[in-house]
């Protein structure tokens, strides 16, 4: 079978003994069946990414009023953003940066050294003593955790063809995992001198640090992740002069063995010609990046409003949830989110295009959207049934646009420069995401001191802009804007 695709490669490229991107190209063509193993490290590095970024929302405000930072207990939001947008803002400054060590040393080594930070900085934040301490803990972690944008492009380069979309719509499923899963392990596991005194007392280490359990959760979970990732294979094809080709001798292929192939043939390689296209001048990859980023407003400010309007008070034109009714479906719509993008998705991509997928998923947002403060006035079964299914269809939408955009900026691009462009990506990206939250809370806080207006009356405005962004986002789908590769 290995010889017999050895074979197969050969018609197809050059083939580097020594070349980590050539040995995976070797094992895609002698893949058969789903790439379970693979599909498994993707989803794992990229959960256990997410978990720290959303396990913080839940204790966030006990954390800063406990600082005794806040002058005043409305000061207490202002300074949680500070915390939260620290993360954001590291990691805007070193995407790039991480992104171009990915194309020059490996995929690998800026995964692993992203899972590490998540041990070392998430532990060090669930220690924090001050405010000042929790924003340099989080901002060192969002600087030094660079591995988003290079598993997309890992994502994208270690499947088969047929497998490519479920892969790097794993990388979306995970992400929307771990943004679920994150504040369940936050909100359950902070202050347990509080919630369980007869487990942990007040002057254990529990006790005196209430935010560290949760935070300890997920570095131990990110521990065992970076010991899984020794097992991860490089996709980044390195050939240089030391890296013997076989590309002239399909015998020595038959009769040399793995390794000692390189050192018997004299040939020199020939230089692998990748494109070095300026990356700002690539409109198929920046276009891609800049709907991916009005997408990724709209998604942030819609899950921070999400959250916020489903536990206020039905006289605010909330829902009166508690946090359990939020995490309730919140994990419906994760565990609906991860069969609709194993199942559902890759077919729906080969049958529509990538980019009529992101489409019709962004018309049918709009009129989702609409129907959620009209959801607000049922109660009971009804209000839950809706609500969930709501939550359900809205975030399969989004993923789909948003796969659909990793899906087009990384076949905008040759493999030499898919992590600087997933860097660039990431960098703007985080940008738009940082000002997402910060933008929601601000229009859902004043809607609903509006409750009385003649025109789109508290929530109702609220619903409205976030369609107004949306129908942008679907305007720049077509062809005049959005161009693919």
């Amino acid at each position: 079978m290995v010889e017999e695709s050895r074979e197969r490669l050969l018609k197809k490229n050059v083939y580097y003994e020594n070349c980590p991107g050539c040995k995976v190209e070797l094992y895609k063509e002698s893949q058969r069946g789903l790439p379970i193993r693979d599909l498994f490290f993707v989803w794992i590095i990229v959960l256990s990414n997410a978990l720290p970024i959303s396990s913080l929302f839940p204790f966030l405000y006990f954390m800063i009023r406990d600082f005794n930072i806040a002058k005043k207990q409305e000061d207490i939001s202002l300074y949680g953003g500070f915390v939260g947008s620290s993360f954001m803002l590291g990691r805007a400054l070193t995407s790039v940066y991480w992104g171009i060590v990915a194309d020059r040393y490996g995929r690998k080594p800026v995964i692993i050294i992203g899972t590490i930070s998540v041990v070392i900085f998430n532990t060090l934040f669930g220690l924090s003593v001050n405010f000042w301490m929790a924003i340099v803990t989080r901002f060192l972690l969002g600087s030094l955790n660079g591995l988003l944008g290079p598993i997309k492009a890992y994502a994208s380069e270690v499947f088969r063809d047929e497998y490519q979309a479920l892969g790097v719509s794993t990388v979306s499923t995970a992400w929307g995992i771990g943004l679920i899963v994150g504040p369940a392990i936050g909100g359950y596991l902070a202050q347990p001198a509080e919630k369980h005194p007869n487990i942990f007392s007040k002057n254990s280490l529990f006790g005196r640090f209430p935010y560290f359990l949760p935070c300890l959760c997920i570095s131990l979970i990110a521990m065992g992740v970076t010991i899984v990732t020794i097992w991860l294979p490089e996709t980044l094809h390195k050939h240089n002069e030391n890296s013997g080709s076989s590309a002239d001798s399909k015998e020595a292929l038959k009769t040399a063995s793995y390794l000692s192939n390189t050192n018997k043939t004299n040939q020199k390689p020939e230089v692998e010609k990748i494109s070095k296209k300026s990356l700002l001048r690539n409109w198929p990859l920046m276009s891609s990046i800049l709907v991916y980023c009005v997408f990724s407003l709209h998604n942030m400010a819609y899950t921070e409003i999400f959250s916020l309007w489903a536990t206020s008070p039905r006289n605010l034109g909330g829902l009166s949830y508690t946090s359990e009714n939020v995490g309730q479906v919140l994990a419906i719509s994760g565990f609906g989110l991860l069969v609709f993008q194993s199942f559902l998705y890759p077919p729906m991509e080969r049958m529509f295009g990538v980019i009529m997928t992101a489409r019709i998923a962004g018309v049918l947002s709009i009129p989702l959207l609409t129907s959620y403060p009209y959801i607000a006035l049922l109660s009971g079964f009804s209000l839950s049934l809706l609500i969930n299914l709501a939550s359900l269809t809205k975030n399969v939408l989004s993923t789909s646009i948003t796969t659909g955009m990793f899906l087009l900026q990384n076949r905008a691009v040759d493999q030499g420069q898919r992590g600087a462009a997933n860097g660039i990506s990431m960098t703007l990206m985080s940008l738009f995401k940082a000002l997402g939250p910060a933008a929601g809370g601000a229009i859902l806080s004043w809607a609903q001191r509006r409750q009385d207006a003649s025109i789109l009356p508290g929530d109702q405005i609220v619903f409205f802009i976030l369609n107004v962004i949306e129908a942008i986002g679907v305007l720049m789908t077509f062809k005049l804007f959005l161009r693919a590769a």
